[in-house]
């Protein structure tokens, strides 16, 4: 067992060579390379593989025997300072390895197929295999100069990922936004680095716990300073987990791969504030101030995005206000000091939202064929609907993790959130009232992207408003402008879109064009046109290839049995028989927690308080079924249901109507945040350098540039004036007395002014 734990540190540079060898291909032998590319996700699987044998192997080890493993070495020394690296194994580590290894393995099968036709394929697997060495090289630092410099390499893999598609300006934008929201972020945590150096004198971790409570027992610390210190180390996790207020990159952040969404901004890199959070507890936990502001910054995040997901279009960027809001949730247990509850809603999460990103790639990748390559159709859910029929597999798989976000037993969040709703009672009313209404948020807004997405009819073809009184209707062409043959015919074809809302509508073609032999799926006859001979052939969606599949159906299983790492049994005489528990007791430990609290589980509480968040969680899910469409459409051909909407007063219609408008508004524009951002932030500093510009062009180079043309005017006068002729002396000489005594005529001879 101590080999293991001494040869840890090799697991973050196992999938470094990837990249390397990506690189050094390309340089030298460009041609083969690329020829060969679909061969480097072989590579890229296997070394990942190894990783996640010893990440387990770890993890075992820690269930069977709890420990921490830490091992320095001196990097440089200079007088007292000494900088050090090293690699620390610890129940927290182990975790975090397993996590980013599974999901990253998944990811990584999924995007051979996803980005098989992409030219940057191989640009692809450089990036996540350096970003999996990051991300593995963060997990396992030792110290906090450590952390910030893999922090960084994260960050830039992020960069470089988001933009991956750099030639689509709203994927250059995004990465650019989120390269510098998070640049604030980690300038804070610099800062914060700095401070606690400056208090402790120590950068490793166990060292600057206990010379920090030290400190802080024997009230040897400037309170207002620490404190500081901490919201700055805490301004990291706050930018890198999209915690309000900064929040608004990670949204735009799904410009990228969704398999980038997957790995990057559901399951790892957005988990690294919440893992910097958990790490730092014991320091902070000594800083009340700072452990109320996580909590309250976890209970406005997770508000904020449950309601700006809930009339979001794109698939993936109602996702991200999903993992933005969840991640509230953990940021609110870690700020209450459930330390346990907060990482069993990590693990949970991470595989519930990977599953979910992994199946809108392949709702993507199916909606690509029938409305072509187009960002904003084939991710757009008004163009959606009816796939249930076509994309079965992905459909399962997607409801199992929706379910699972929803809070459904037995599934893996289900277990995760309700702690976390427990703790919450404990801690604050207001808080327990906003984390339970949320739950109910959650379950709408997730049933609503299942129900838009699955249920109802294929929505191919619209009537388009242009915004104008008067407007034509017209098709879209699915297939491209490559072999197209006119069909003439006459044929009501499918639902259109209104203004309000959604009603099938006839719609009559003049000419119809065949599919385009180029796309990849497989025609099938949809109807034949009367009165003519030629059956009309028409592109259905369909499941993705097994490798895209598979992850899918893996990562399902995972959300479906994940939750019984953290299941409490009913025997009460053994401590910590729930295995993420026994895991983590040495950090609980740590964190000087009560044991008997791990040990008190009473199961009618525990029945009592599931009972209640699911039943707010069917409530959500019963309310997106009534206004999405399938309980809707049943309940109106009931007569007791149209006699009970014609009761309800005007008033009250009018009412509710007001207040479902202003919550659509405010959902649609993102709370105005990012309005607030561009018009009070951006266009303000812009519009403050450009005065500032002004009046260093203007005002001081004005008055630099007036005194050297004065200068020189002045200097040509005197050029000419000394000249050395006497003739010209006295001709200035008498002009000179000739405006003096002009002068005093008009003063009317007086002398006495002067």
């Amino acid at each position: 067992m101590e080999y293991i734990y001494q040869y840890s540190w090799i697991l973050p540079f196992i999938p470094l060579p990837i990249p390397i060898l990506i690189g050094v291909g390309l340089l030298f032998f460009p041609t083969a390379t690329k020829d060969l590319r679909r061969m480097w996700v072989f590579p890229s699987v296997l070394f990942l593989n190894i990783v996640i044998g010893f990440s387990i192997y770890l993890f075992i080890q820690q269930k069977n025997n709890p420990s921490i493993y830490l091992s320095i070495w001196s990097w440089t020394i200079n007088n007292d300072f000494s900088l050090e690296f090293g690699y620390l194994v610890d129940p927290l580590t182990s975790i975090m390895l397993i996590l980013i290894t599974t999901v990253g393995i998944m990811v990584l099968i999924y995007s051979d197929n996803y980005m098989s036709h992409d030219q940057g394929y191989l640009r692809f697997f450089a990036y996540m295999s350096f970003f999996n060495t990051s991300m593995l090289g963060l997990v396992t630092s030792s110290n906090l100069i450590q952390i910030y410099f893999f922090w960084e390499l994260v960050g830039m893999c992020s960069y470089l990922l988001i933009g991956f598609w750099f030639t689509r300006p709203t994927a250059a934008s995004a990465c650019q936004k989120a390269f510098v929201i998070n640049r604030i972020g980690d300038f804070g945590l610099l800062l914060g680095i700095l401070g606690f150096y400056w208090i402790t004198g120590s950068l490793e971790f166990w060292d600057l716990f206990e010379i920090f409570n030290n400190l802080v027992y024997n009230n040897e610390v400037n309170f207002l300073f620490a404190t500081l210190c901490a919201f700055l180390l805490f301004a990291g996790a706050i930018a890198k987990s999209a915690q309000f207020p900064l929040h608004v990159w990670l949204p735009d952040a799904m410009e990228g791969p969704t398999p980038i969404s997957a790995l990057i901004h559901a399951a790892t890199m957005v988990a690294a504030g919440i893992f910097l959070v958990a790490r730092l507890l014991p320091l902070l936990i000594g800083l009340p101030y700072i452990m109320n502001l996580i909590a309250l910054i976890g209970i406005i995040t997770l508000l904020l995005g449950a309601t700006l997901a809930l009339s979001q279009k794109d698939i993936k960027r109602g996702l991200a206000y999903s993992t933005m809001s969840q991640l509230g949730y953990m940021m609110l247990a870690l700020g209450m000091g459930s330390y346990r509850a907060a990482l069993f809603h990590l693990i949970t999460h991470a595989y519930s939202k990977a599953l979910l990103f992994l199946g809108s790639g392949s709702i993507i990748h199916s909606m690509e064929t029938i409305v072509g390559y187009s960002p904003y159709k084939s991710q757009n859910l008004v163009f959606m609907g009816g796939l249930r029929k076509h994309i079965p597999i992905t459909k399962k798989s997607f409801l199992v993790g929706t379910l699972s976000l929803c809070g459904i037993p037995p599934l893996g969040c289900f277990w995760s959130k309700d702690e976390i709703l427990n703790d919450s009672w404990l801690y604050s009313s207001i808080f327990s009232i906003i984390a339970f209404s949320t739950a109910g948020l959650t379950a709408f807004y997730m049933f609503r992207i299942y129900l838009l997405t699955f249920e109802g009819h294929l929505n191919v073809y619209f009537q388009t408003y242009s915004g104008k009184k008067k407007n034509s209707v017209y098709s879209i062409s699915l297939w491209g402008r490559e072999g197209k043959k006119v069909i003439k015919t006459n044929f009501c074809l499918l639902p259109l879109l209104t203004r309000n809302n959604y009603e099938r509508i006839p719609f009559f073609f003049k000419k119809k064009y065949r599919i385009n032999s180029n796309v990849r799926n497989m025609t099938v006859p949809l109807f034949t046109i009367p009165n003519l001979d030629t059956k009309n052939i028409f592109s259905y969606p369909h499941e993705p290839d097994n490798t895209m599949l598979f992850p899918m159906l893996i990562l399902g299983l995972f959300t479906l049995f994940i939750g019984v790492i953290g299941i409490p049994f009913f025997n009460q005489e053994i401590m910590h028989l729930d295995i993420l528990s026994k895991v983590l007791t040495p950090s609980i430990n740590l964190l000087h927690q009560n044991k008997k609290k791990l040990m008190d589980w009473n199961s009618y509480e525990f029945i009592t308080n599931a009972t209640f968040s699911v039943s707010i969680s069917s409530f959500g899910i019963l309310i997106a079924s009534f206004l999405y469409k399938p309980l809707y459409s049943s309940l109106q051909n009931l007569n007791f249901f149209n006699s009970f909407v014609k009761n309800i007063p005007n008033k009250l219609k009018f009412i509710s109507d007001k207040i479902i408008s202003v919550i659509y508004a405010w959902s649609y524009n993102r709370g105005y945040i990012d309005f607030f951002y561009i018009t009070f932030l951006t266009q303000g500093i812009r519009l403050f350098y450009e005065v500032i510009n002004f009046f260093d062009r203007r005002i001081i180079d004005g008055i630099t540039n007036g005194l050297g043309i004065a200068s020189f005017f002045v200097g040509e006068g005197i050029k000419y004036v000394g000249g050395g002729r006497i003739s010209s002396y006295f001709l200035v000489y008498i002009s000179y007395i000739l405006i003096f005594f002009f002068f005093i005529y008009l003063r009317g001879g007086d002398l006495f002014f002067l």
